[in-house]
């Protein structure tokens, strides 16, 4: 006999620990328990359908129980689950890491696999503090990140995070990286292009005082994603990469939020051509089925790794189920629907299309600013709208549009006062209708 909704609860309150959760008011209300999802809905233990707004955390492209996916997985499983790439290989692994050196930017030309987006963080990290070291400058040993930064929640990536809500109370177990602002144009005293330039100016500030000491900068590109939906100015990511050769200092981009269609482009690097040495992916690349992440890198950092074994130069990193096939081989039938659909320029065409559907958002007496890059949005709310005011953090204000878009039928989770939309990749302009409408009254039940 199947648990029932009650009895499952019961045990979700007596067994399980769900992450970014305060439990005490999770458990007050009665909370979504999912059975199953098909398309661009979640479905739960009561048969209830919700539309996926979020995109299961940021990483379906194609929907759920999609029949290409699932039989790539039962293919795979016919000849094996894992073996481990410790000193060894196999063949879905291989298969991928090719695939997804063909779709990056055209310096990168080496994929070490991990099981995150925060453990791929945590490798770029690693590899350009050892890369220096390798070349003999080992008092380039610190980075610069951007303030209001999120790259994952393991030790080395709070360490270059940049948000006090998340990270504040682990901040004696981190290393200090250097902080310098991320463009913010609608909190700038100022216009778009001005908040540009003083964020460049203050980068630049700080190379000129401290470059010899820095490995390298991570920064997401085009999009701060958890920090709030903050979208970078025109030009702003070619001037980072600028100064980072300038300085030489290594640039990471974290891709792992925007990364595989996400903003319009397969990365979002490439809205302005940039070349990484480094480049972070997870969300999206198996299609949203299993935890797989890479780290992305040059053929130059490979070979400071690259020695006999007396040198000791191997790159001592790993994980249990690094390079696992069941992953490998779904992404790998992943990325052959990206093709086969045409997904990115559908996800273009959708971005138009979405952009008409927020115009009336703006609108809204405390709604502030509508941000959108390609099928990224976020919506800040506000206040005061001349003031610019924001809510307070104990009025919970985007939990609370998002529990009543729940009501409605819609799934998705706020940023504390900005309310995120990021539906999955192949959303149709009806379903994009119907979400956006949900939304939207939502937020006028809760604020007006």
């Amino acid at each position: 006999m199947a648990d029932t909704y009650e009895s499952l609860l019961a045990k979700n309150k007596k067994y399980l620990w769900n992450p970014f959760t305060q439990m005490k008011e999770y458990l007050k209300e009665d909370p979504i328990i999912i059975e199953r999802g098909q398309g661009v809905k979640l479905i739960d233990v009561n048969g209830r359908e919700y539309y996926d707004g979020n995109a299961s955390v940021w990483l379906n492209p194609h929907g759920h129980n999609h029949p290409h996916l699932n039989q790539a997985i039962e293919i795979q499983l016919q000849k094996i689950a894992h073996s481990t790439l410790l000193g060894m290989s196999n063949v879905p692994a291989i298969l991928l890491a090719e695939k997804l050196v063909q779709l990056s930017p055209k310096n990168l030309q080496k994929v070490f696999f991990s099981d995150s987006g925060a453990e791929a963080v945590e490798i770029a990290l690693k590899m350009a503090y050892l890369y220096w070291q390798h070349r003999n400058r080992p008092e380039k040993n610190t980075f610069i990140s951007m303030k209001n930064a999120y790259h994952g929640d393991t030790v080395g990536a709070v360490s270059v995070g940049g948000m006090d809500l998340f990270h504040a109370s682990f901040e004696r177990m981190l290393f200090k990286s250097e902080k310098v602002p991320y463009p913010y144009p609608y909190r700038f005293a100022g216009t778009a292009e001005a908040c540009k330039q003083e964020s460049i100016q203050a980068l630049e500030e700080k190379l000129k005082s401290s470059a010899d000491q820095i490995a390298g900068l991570i920064v997401e590109p085009m999009v701060q994603g958890a920090g709030g939906m903050i979208m970078m100015p025109p030009g702003y990511l070619t001037e980072v990469a600028r100064l980072c050769r300038q300085y030489e200092v290594l640039l990471i981009v974290d891709e792992v939020a925007t990364g595989f269609g996400r903003t319009g482009k397969m990365f979002a690097c490439e809205h302005e051509n940039i070349q990484p040495d480094l480049l972070t992916v997870g969300k999206k690349l198996t299609g949203g089925y299993l935890p797989v992440a890479a780290t992305i890198t040059t053929d130059e950092i490979y070979e400071a790794f690259y020695g006999d074994f007396a040198e000791v130069k191997t790159f001592f990193h790993g994980h249990s189920y690094t390079g696992n096939q069941l992953g490998c081989a779904v992404a790998l039938a992943n990325f052959e629907l990206y093709e086969q659909e045409d997904l990115i320029s559908k996800v273009q065409e959708r971005s138009l299309q979405l952009t008409d559907l927020l115009m009336p958002f703006q609108e809204l007496s405390h709604v502030g600013e509508v941000r959108q890059l390609g099928l990224m949005v976020g919506i800040e709310l506000v206040k005061d709208k001349q003031t610019k005011a924001t809510y307070a953090y104990e009025e919970a204000i985007g939990a609370t549009v998002c529990k009543r878009a729940r009501e409605l039928g819609l799934f998705t989770r706020p940023l504390d006062h900005v309310i995120t939309f990021m539906p999955p990749l192949v959303v149709t302009q009806t379903e994009l209708h119907d979400m956006t409408t949900i939304l939207y009254q939502a937020i006028v039940d809760v604020t007006e």
